[in-house]
């Protein structure tokens, strides 16, 4: 039996009250909370960095998941650890050595995972999966929410979860980008277990209601 986990994203949360919204989002059903990191140099925005993610630790129990979009990643992964994050995951561009930065993700008690943007090759990952709790797939470019799935990701969730699956490693299989209602169970049904959610969670005026939808889709995913 497949373990299915929603992770809001605080990128597209009202920044003004954004203890509120992530205490909200995780009473309404919430498994874990996406942090969005962007460094406008890596990706063309710039949103929030490791006081943010200190700030709202207190308010929520469940795992902080932060994802990296820096360049370069090994000066901030302390600095986030530290901050209380429980995951943290970057994309290969952002590391000279990939398997170095892997590891010292793990040497300061976090899971560690790898991002593949749409475009990004997948051949990294067959020397480092002994190192990885999470693969993320972005289903969108990344630097900006509110953007819709790009259909051929389905293909490619396929493909990593063959490759994890294959390895016999507990590996979780990400997506982020366009994630909604109306298409996770598709999602999932490629081999997805954790999705990502921004505007189709934090846009919406009942979290619990879209919450629950998500589950009632991924309820009937064979």
């Amino acid at each position: 039996m497949t373990t299915y986990r929603i992770a809001p994203s605080i990128l597209s949360a009202d920044f003004a009250r954004l203890g509120e919204e992530v205490r909200n989002v995780v009473a309404a059903g919430a498994d874990m909370i996406h942090f969005d990191v962007m460094d406008n140099h890596y990706v063309p925005n710039l949103t929030i960095g490791p006081l943010v993610c200190e700030a709202i630790r207190p308010h929520v129990q469940v795992p902080i998941d932060v994802h990296l979009m820096v360049k370069p990643v090994d000066r901030i992964i302390p600095d986030f650890a530290k901050a209380g994050a429980n995951i943290i995951s970057f994309h290969p561009e952002g590391s000279e050595h990939i398997d170095r930065s892997l590891q010292l993700i793990r040497d300061h008690g976090c899971k560690a995972g790898l991002v593949f943007n749409p475009a990004t090759p997948l051949h990294v990952l067959e020397n480092v999966m002994d190192k990885l709790d999470l693969i993320l797939l972005m289903s969108v470019n990344p630097g900006f929410g509110g953007q819709s799935f790009i259909p051929h990701t389905l293909k490619k969730i396929a493909a990593v979860r063959k490759m994890i699956d294959d390895s016999g490693r507990d590996i979780m299989l990400q997506v982020d980008g366009g994630v909604k209602v109306d298409n996770i169970r598709e999602i999932a049904a490629a081999g997805a277990d954790t999705f990502v959610a921004g505007s189709a969670i934090f846009g919406k005026p009942d979290y619990k209601g879209v919450i629950d939808a998500m589950r009632g889709e991924l309820a009937s995913v064979a």
